[in-house]
């Protein structure tokens, strides 16, 4: 099974090589010293994660957050900040930010553990989702080419289609779904059948 890209994000290279030991075992770990790096880093390769500081010179982790939410492809990564605030007004605006967590330091593995563990499952849930919703989109889309008047001969039983060209049943439905045709008879039409091959 491959392993899940988790991008860490501190100024701080002690703190990088701490969480870099932690996770290395479970997840593919990268590492930036800055937001700008981090932004260049997420524009190469979308990552499934990102734990984020937001103590850092230049561009703090909110703001690092605010333009990777604008951004419609990287929108749904889940950001858990990490840092050394703790007043529930840093909090507050972490959230505003759109991350999914906050969590403060220091880090404790295994809370740290289990909560991108409830992040990474949620988006793989989401993703899942939104697959299933275009799938049934995309089956809708096939009834509707089948709903509808259509018109049909009284006797053959053939369809006009759009061009105004007349089509045998079967290859008309073959052409507008997946319904494929096996051949055999109707008891009306094997009685009819067996008085012909009797005579």
């Amino acid at each position: 099974m491959t392993k899940k890209t988790i991008l860490v994000v501190d100024d701080i290279v002690e703190n990088l090589i701490i969480l870099y030991k932690v996770l290395r075992a479970e997840y593919e770990v990268i590492g930036a010293n800055s937001g700008q790096e981090a932004l260049r880093l997420v524009h190469a390769a979308a990552p499934d994660l990102i734990l984020l500081d937001i103590m850092m010179p230049e561009m703090d982790g909110y703001e690092v957050c605010r333009q990777l939410k604008q951004e419609p492809r990287l929108h749904d990564i889940p950001v858990i900040f990490i840092s050394a605030l703790y007043e529930e007004v840093d909090e507050t605006r972490g959230f505003e930010m759109g991350a999914v967590d906050f969590i403060t330091k220091p880090v404790k593995p295994a809370i740290l553990a289990r909560r991108m563990a409830v992040h990474l499952e949620l988006k793989a849930r989401k993703e899942a989702l939104q697959r299933q919703n275009e799938e049934l989109q995309a089956a809708l889309s096939r009834v509707k080419e089948l709903s509808g008047l259509l018109p049909i001969c009284m006797t053959c039983k053939k369809i006009r289609d759009d061009q105004g060209y007349w089509n045998q049943l079967e290859s008309y439905i073959s052409e507008h779904s997946e319904v494929l045709f096996s051949h055999s008879y109707c008891p009306d039409c094997a009685a009819i059948a067996m008085k012909e091959f009797i005579k």
